[in-house]
């Protein structure tokens, strides 16, 4: 095994093996968050609390990953994609089997929102991340292959829990899917390295540099005889004599004083390339539309059933809930939306603010629809447009360019983890001020469309430039998809 970061990518062979493990991974990771809307109305009777102060269950465990994906990403460049994955797999699990013994809804926010949420974060970084190492003409399938597990492991972890619930009691249901994710260190096993990681390159140099320093101490120093009269005291052994220990004190202080200086240093750099990058008018509304999207999206993800339930529209729980049609969607719309992103003459800027508007006259539609039936509909439509994600890497990098992709991808991600931990809540709060859901989604509606419309007039101005941009070659862009990739 080679420790370069150079060595090729197989394109096949055992990375078919690390596609499957990863598909298993995040199906198991985020099947039970991707469905936490069939949980939410079982924590409402259990614990008795505000729909406000619940929601956050539901909201950390997807904003907390995003917001902590620079956290993960390192997590996994320094240690490598099999022990973060085995180390996720007991948070996800252990945060589970926890959150079956909560006694209040603050022990849930911690257990299932905090802890659960870290742990899909690290199983995202590091699956993506060994996928891109192991594939390269073949990327998008595998990563295509790939992130399609967490939509499909929301459609089957919503009928499943909704069944564990009515066999087991949520306490049971808890434990059960706990226990399933456990098999996330089973699918590390399979995670062979393509490359060491940085933290065991590190370790082997430091062992190099002492083993020479041991070496060059036993080894004697031979007296030049051109230099003899120049020097009286020869060391003939090559020891050197210990400097007295405020000499050590001193010295470790000036280290100390440059290491602090140099971080300061690339600090105020990141600083001022942020400072750069929002002064782009168009990637600035892509921030704001982000954060107005992920405000007003993720509101039907929790309430949609309690929705349903709360007016009427089924008694209990449907066989198939409508989070697992919302889930199979988003797995659509990432497969379709990615497709069309291949076509040269579409505009990845105008695509993505379609579906925030689409998305946003559907959230509209929510209070006035009467039926259940409309309700599924409405949550296939939200499903198909959530694919988006799949469309901001794109976007990005023809706003800003590959050099600066990773930078700005994560400021973006940090807008859309915040802003997902407080739509939710907000809406939990809108419901328990006015005791109805109409509020709650004429305002999550509204900020989508604000989003979508700020991004398309800002946009618009630049269509000539962005319109160049699509017609340049591919192949601009082939040497760089690592950076594209792994941006999760």
């Amino acid at each position: 095994m080679s420790a370069r970061n150079t060595k090729q990518a197989p394109d096949g062979g055992w990375g078919w093996a690390i596609v499957v493990a990863s598909f298993m991974c995040q199906l198991l990771a985020y099947g039970s968050p991707q469905s936490v809307g069939v949980l939410y109305p079982e924590w409402l009777n259990t614990f008795q609390d505000g729909k406000g102060m619940t929601a956050w269950v539901g909201s950390l465990v997807s904003g907390v990953g995003l917001i902590a994906s620079p956290i993960c990403s390192a997590c996994v460049v320094n240690f490598g994609a099999r022990p973060v994955t085995i180390f996720s797999g007991v948070m996800v699990s252990g945060g589970l089997m926890l959150s079956a013994f909560a006694p209040n809804v603050q022990f849930l926010i911690f257990s299932y929102g905090i802890v659960v949420g870290l742990g899909c974060g690290l199983v995202y970084a590091a699956t993506v991340t060994i996928t891109c190492q192991y594939f390269d003409k073949r990327r998008g399938l595998a990563l295509g292959i790939v992130t399609t597990g967490t939509s499909i492991g929301g459609f089957l972890y919503a009928t499943a829990q909704n069944e564990f619930i009515v066999l087991f009691g949520l306490d049971g249901c808890l434990l059960l899917i706990g226990c399933f994710a456990l098999n996330i260190i089973a699918c590390a096993g399979l995670m062979r390295p393509l490359h060491l990681p940085a933290y065991y390159l590190k370790q082997r140099a430091a062992l190099a540099e002492k083993a020479e320093e041991k070496v060059l101490e036993k080894t004697p120093v031979v007296e030049d005889p051109i230099k003899k009269n120049q020097s009286i005291n020869v060391l003939i052994t090559g020891e050197t004599k210990e400097p007295p220990p405020y000499e050590k004190s001193l010295l470790s202080y000036v280290a100390l004083v440059r290491l602090m200086k140099k971080k300061q240093k690339e600090y105020t750099e990141y600083l001022n390339s942020t400072g750069e990058l929002l002064h782009n008018r168009v990637f600035l509304a892509m921030c704001v539309s982000l954060f107005a999207y992920c405000l007003g999206a993720y509101t039907p993800l929790l309430f949609l059933e309690d929705l349903a339930q709360s007016e009427g529209l089924i008694n209990g729980i449907s066989t198939i809930p409508l989070v697992s049609i919302m889930s199979i969607a988003a797995g659509v719309g990432k497969l379709l939306l990615g497709i069309m992103m291949d076509i040269r003459w579409m505009n990845s800027i105008f695509l993505y603010a379609f579906t925030l508007l689409g998305s946003g006259v559907a959230l509209l539609i929510i209070p006035v629809t009467k039926n259940y039936a409309g309700l599924q509909v409405i949550s296939a439509v939200l499903g198909f447009f959530s694919g988006n994600w799949s469309v901001i890497p794109y976007m990005t990098t023809k706003v800003v360019g590959m050099e600066r992709l990773t930078e700005a991808y994560g400021i973006l991600m940090f807008f859309g983890g915040f802003s997902i931990m407080l739509g939710p809540p907000v809406a939990g709060w809108i419901y328990d001020w006015m005791h109805s859901y109409d509020l709650a989604f004429y305002f999550s509606g509204s900020f989508v469309l604000l989003g979508g419309a700020g991004l398309f007039l800002s946009a618009l101005s630049c269509w000539n430039k962005n319109q160049e941009e699509t017609n340049t070659p591919d192949t601009e862009y082939t040497n760089d998809y690592d950076k594209v990739a792994t941006v999760a």
